[in-house]
């Protein structure tokens, strides 16, 4: 029974870790609400502050993994490209240290108090009225579950330690290799190189060591960075070209600084005693701090080295050609809701500039009687039915990924302007009927009325373009000039619709013009009203 609880103990430890870790995850970033979208989207040239960006991420998320599956998500959909993604990737490598360094507190007296912060985040998220503090609350939890599951797999450790043929089963684990593809076997099964990491602190916490000592531990830590690259790799099965290239250069990042590492600890077999030994007293704080010192490193060795790193996925992985349209709508964002919905927001203006382009078209070729872009009106048109779609069901998903209502109000925002973008296509689609019907009746109009109806084009155009800035870069200021251009819009269509009516009755324009006339022009009108329907909608969230 003795073995039986200990190995319970050990999948209880594991388990309340890893739930410690996502809820520390999600709730970090509910926190930093829209932080993480913040950097993920900054561009810069500079490979340090790509590095800069992995890091922090990878840090807020408790993950290197997750992060690299964002960026072959963000790189799958050509948000970012593969030079940018590999300093991401590299820095993502750093930040994931951040975990074992929390792993080793557990050899201070710290670790005993912060397992009550699991009570007090609990109290404050049970208590508070204010969403933001609960999510504060959720933090705190999240934190102090890590501790609880290190402090019994710690437990489970110690029965471990009891057994004189377990100690000395791992005390025979010296081969450096078989050390090494351990670390890499239990990081593909877990798919997370900081539970690995973090189970071998609390060995070392319950007095277990592995090997003879020395630099035996090490080589685990290094299979353990090996490891971490299949849950990316796996993410990047179905995906682009690039994003296979991104998990590539992910995989081959790792295992050239493991393998250096690898033989430098071959060559110096006292290089633990004579470092980490010497200047630290806890063996736990001694593996955490190789794990930092060996990523780090082996960052500032790779990082000069991107572009060669990126060429050699290209000649490793060939183009191939792409079957269709590439979606922003990644599956892989949605670990982090921030950066899904400003996927979705890129998405919801490329659905609108589609559909914009529609409606030009459509007016093109009602102006010049042009039959042959009918049906490419039409086809643009399916195209922004199932576009739209897709961006439903993709922010249903989202929604069950969120954290906060003012994630959700976002959410409801989208909904209500895809519908609105979608009318704006449907539209088009009627401009397009009524070609049809002026080329079938040879119907004609004068060159004032085409002037007002290019009038009409223009002001829509602006409006389009100030929507498209309150949705993408959020300047809601504008919402007074698109105030100002809705009210033009209206007493534009008035004035046509007046003119028209005295050409009518003075016989100037013929009367079977009147009713493809008239239903074009408030067409025209409508789409005004749905752009305008998108800005204050904004105004909400």
């Amino acid at each position: 029974m003795t073995y039986a609880y200990m190995v319970f103990t050990l999948l209880a430890g594991l388990g309340v870790f890893l739930l410690g870790c996502t809820m520390l995850s999600s709730n970090m970033e509910a926190v930093a609400t829209g932080k993480i979208k913040d950097i993920f989207y900054k561009t810069s040239k500079s490979k340090l502050v790509g590095v800069g960006i992995g890091t922090l991420t990878t840090m807020i998320v408790q993950s290197s993994s997750l992060t690299t599956v964002m960026v072959v998500g963000l790189v799958n959909t050509g948000i970012i490209g593969l030079a940018q993604a590999t300093t991401f990737i590299i820095g993502a490598n750093i930040g994931t240290t951040i975990t074992a360094q929390i792993a080793a507190l557990q050899s201070f007296s710290f670790s005993k108090i912060a397992v009550c912060l699991v009570g007090v985040g609990m109290f404050t998220n049970i208590f508070s009225k204010h969403q933001r503090t609960k999510t504060i609350g959720n933090v705190l939890t999240g934190f102090g579950l890590i501790f609880v599951g290190l402090n019994l797999m710690s437990e489970a450790m110690l029965v471990v330690r009891q057994s004189q043929v377990i100690v000395d089963i791992l005390s025979k684990l010296s081969n450096p290799f078989l050390l090494f593809f351990i670390g890499i076997l239990l990081t593909a099964i877990i798919q997370s190189s900081s539970a690995v990491t973090s189970i071998v602190i609390s060995m070392y916490t319950a007095g277990l060591v592995i090997g003879n000592g020395g630099n035996s531990v090490l080589f685990l830590i290094l299979g353990t960075n090996v490891g971490t690259c299949v849950t990316a790799i796996l993410s990047s099965i179905g995906a682009t070209t690039n994003a296979k290239r991104a998990s590539f250069i992910h995989l081959v990042f790792n295992v050239l600084g493991s393998v250096l590492f690898f033989v430098i600890l071959l060559l110096w077999p006292s290089f633990m005693e004579v470092t980490f030994e010497r200047m630290f007293e806890h063996q736990t704080t001694q593996i955490a701090m190789f794990h930092t010192f060996f990523n780090i490193v082996t960052a500032i060795m790779v990082l000069p080295f991107t572009n060669l790193l990126v060429k050699l996925s290209t000649i490793c992985i060939k183009d191939k050609k792409e079957q269709t349209k590439t979606s922003l709508l990644e599956k892989r964002l949605l670990n982090t809701p921030s950066v899904a919905l400003e996927a979705t927001r890129k998405e919801i203006v490329n659905l609108l500039d589609l559909a914009m382009d529609t409606l030009n078209l459509a007016i093109e070729s009602f102006v010049k009687k042009d039959k042959k872009s009918v049906e490419k009106i039409r086809f643009n048109n399916t195209d922004i039915g199932q576009i739209s779609k897709e961006i439903t069901n993709y922010l249903v998903l989202v929604s069950t990924t969120l954290s906060n209502k003012k994630d959700e109000k976002v959410v409801s925002f989208f909904h209500t302007s895809v519908s609105d973008i979608e009318r704006i296509g449907e539209l088009a689609d009627n401009l397009a009927k009524y070609t049809e019907t002026v080329i079938k009746n040879n119907l004609n109009f004068s060159n004032s009325v085409m002037d007002n109806i290019y009038e009409l084009k223009d002001l829509l155009n602006k409006q389009k373009d100030n929507v498209k800035s309150m949705i993408i870069d959020k300047q809601y200021e504008l919402v007074h000039e698109c105030d100002k251009i809705e009210n033009e819009i209206d007493a534009k269509r008035k004035v046509i619709i007046n003119e028209h009516l005295t050409r009518l009755n003075s016989g100037a324009c013929r009367a079977e013009n009147s009713s493809v006339f008239m239903n074009l022009i408030n067409n025209l009108e409508r789409v005004g009203d749905h752009l305008y329907m998108i800005s204050e909608q904004m105004m909400g969230v």
